[in-house]
């Protein structure tokens, strides 16, 4: 029997109304101690019919901050405004992972705390500019973490997880994609250590290993996923060789039990890549959720032919609270509105609507 995208799906422990996550967005809605606030809380609700929820990513200390208004995972007042949410999420029949963040180089000293430059594995100063509180400002080069330095880097990502736990998540997920500290030792075009953190593949993930194993001592493995990004060029990232270095990886977490690996299939700007993820996802012998520009015929095909085990989806899930009911039953979809992603207010946010017309 083949699988189908509405299908409930057994993750670990949870059992999951339906195969489709929605995926991790950015929009820079919390307070400027990065504590959630209500129109966050009520976001997060509309959208609990997804099989899974994955939070934005939340800074697990003052110094993993990246952007502008981010909810934080490290202050009691931040386990508060999680709290709730959960609350929320959970009363309308959802679940809800946190994904936890560290930006490392894709800060700003504006951004950090008595205003410290941010650290990486390597002074490699990204292209492009930081988004601050006081607008663009070109990236600064980094300052190269000391050996020494990264056990406390490992903490930060526990204390958070333990954070976690008392907002009353489902789960965590481990931000490891799209340029940000760990795909910054991940990827050899961003790491340059001559450390035990740097130079081979098996050094390169010395640092996510750390990490996976700090968690795990506040979460069963069963209730932490792992997002991570081959090949995309976001935040001036680049490899030799995605294929053979990321099938290492995934060979490697193989055998932790994970609840699952998140992937973002391709280039989030170009979609297309050149990567084979057929073949990475051999190398991974647990659930595996599917990410990048997926509609709902490529998703349907990918969950039937076995491809991926769950698909996340992004903007049509911003513009869709009622995504899952609209999917199922051929809806027409709400047009998202970019100039709203970011910042702001309800527009945008939390007013758009559920479809009240005929069924389709």
């Amino acid at each position: 029997m083949t699988a189908d995208l509405f299908e409930p799906f057994q993750l670990g422990d949870l059992t999951l109304a339906n195969r489709m996550v929605m995926a991790p967005m950015t929009r820079n809605r919390a307070d400027g101690d990065g504590v959630v606030p209500p129109l966050m809380v009520r976001y997060y609700a509309q959208r609990a019919s997804a099989g899974l929820i994955v939070t934005e990513s939340a800074p697990v200390s003052p110094g993993a901050i990246g952007y502008p208004f981010t909810p934080g995972a490290f202050s009691d007042a931040q386990t508060a405004g999680w709290l709730r949410l959960t609350n929320a999420v959970h009363s309308a029949g959802g679940r809800v992972f946190i994904q936890l963040q560290h930006c490392g180089r894709i800060s700003h000293p504006s951004l950090r705390p008595d205003g410290a430059t941010p650290v990486a594995p390597s002074a490699i100063r990204p292209d492009g500019q930081a988004v601050t509180y006081a607008g663009m400002q070109d990236f600064v080069t980094p300052r190269a973490l000391e050996t020494g330095e990264i056990a406390g880097i490992v903490e930060e990502f526990r204390h958070a997880a333990e954070i976690a736990r008392r907002a009353g998540f489902d789960g965590v997920e481990v931000h490891g994609a799209n340029g940000y500290l760990i795909d910054q030792f991940l990827r050899d075009g961003s790491n340059r250590r001559t450390d035990g953190y740097g130079g081979s593949p098996a050094n390169r993930m010395r640092l996510l290993n750390e990490i996976l194993d700090a968690v795990a001592t506040v979460w069963p493995a069963g209730r932490i996923g792992l997002r991570l990004t081959p090949e995309n060029s976001f935040n001036s990232m680049a490899d030799s060789d995605p294929q053979a270095h990321f099938g290492y990886f995934l060979e490697q977490l193989g055998g932790r039990g994970l609840a699952y690996l998140h992937v973002l299939e391709g280039d989030m700007t170009s979609k297309a890549g050149a990567v084979d993820y057929r073949a990475l996802r051999a190398r991974f012998d647990g659930p595996y959720i599917a990410n990048n520009g997926y509609d709902l015929a490529r998703a349907r095909t990918a969950i039937a032919s076995g491809a991926a085990d769950l698909v996340a989806f992004g903007i049509p899930f911003l513009a869709n609270p009622d995504l899952v009911r609209r999917y199922r039953e051929n809806l027409p979809l709400n047009l998202a509105d970019p100039t709203t992603f970011y910042a702001g207010s309800e527009t945008g946010y939390t007013d758009y609507p559920v479809y009240h017309g005929a069924h389709g």
